[in-house]
């Protein structure tokens, strides 16, 4: 896979133009572009239409958590609105995440869809290990959490999941080098992690399995976001 197919650009900002003018100046350098809650709530889904018009794919980021019958509602929306891929919180659990499934499956046949890539959401990566003990009551460790809610996702049928790069090979081992792996939280190693407590370069996670990689800030608000793209693109290159 080409590395612009595997390079998925965050438009974590508000403005809808602003993502529109981010979508036409990367042009056919990247494929695909992830909106999340913040651009979602702000323009609501006109926005993965007009990115759609531009040829390109959405990675629908809203990470869906509700009971079963919300999150089959939202599901079969975003299938409807002809996203590449979208996620589910996999803590979930097991029956949200096999009712999203089979429901977007379901759709898809019935209404002649393309399925889009359903994904599982393990442990975002601005969790670390003592908040994930402390606050959240989870003994085990994070590596063990991770994977639980990975083999819980791969049981539901989902197509993969999201997880740090410092999970990925042992998601791939557990799950299956087919079990598809989108990694945020990457980081050039000239770029500050942020709020990101988990992180790693593009080249590190393309090594350790991650089928696609998103990065957002370190681009787009960089002094010059083409020749950050073109600095990245390089290491991608070199894996």
């Amino acid at each position: 896979m080409p590395w612009r197919e595997k390079l998925i650009i965050a438009l974590d900002v508000s403005e809808p133009d602003y993502a529109l003018e981010l979508v036409d100046k990367f042009g056919e350098q990247i494929e695909i572009y992830k909106v999340g809650l913040e651009l979602f709530t702000s323009a609501g889904p006109k926005i993965v239409e007009k990115i759609h018009k531009k040829k390109k794919k959405v990675f629908l980021d809203l990470k869906l958590h509700d009971i079963p019958a919300t999150v089959v509602k939202a599901a079969v929306a975003a299938t409807r609105l002809g996203v590449y891929m979208f996620n589910v919180h996999a803590s979930g659990g097991l029956d949200m995440m096999k009712m999203c499934k089979d429901a977007v499956v379901e759709l898809c046949l019935k209404e002649n869809l393309q399925k889009p890539r359903i994904l599982g959401v393990t442990v975002l990566t601005s969790m670390s290990q003592d908040v994930l003990k402390a606050e959240l009551g989870i003994q085990h460790s994070l590596n063990t959490h991770v994977r639980h809610l990975s083999a819980l996702a791969l049981k539901a049928g989902l197509d993969g999941v999201v997880a740090s790069g410092h999970e990925v090979s042992k998601i791939k081992n557990h799950c299956g080098k087919g079990f598809i792996i989108v990694t945020p939280g990457i980081r050039p190693s000239w770029h500050p992690p942020d709020d990101q407590h988990r992180t790693m370069t593009p080249k590190q996670a393309l090594r350790e399995g991650a089928d696609y990689i998103v990065m957002g800030r370190a681009i787009i608000n960089s002094d010059n976001p083409l020749k950050t793209l073109e600095l990245i693109s390089l290491e991608m290159l070199t894996v």
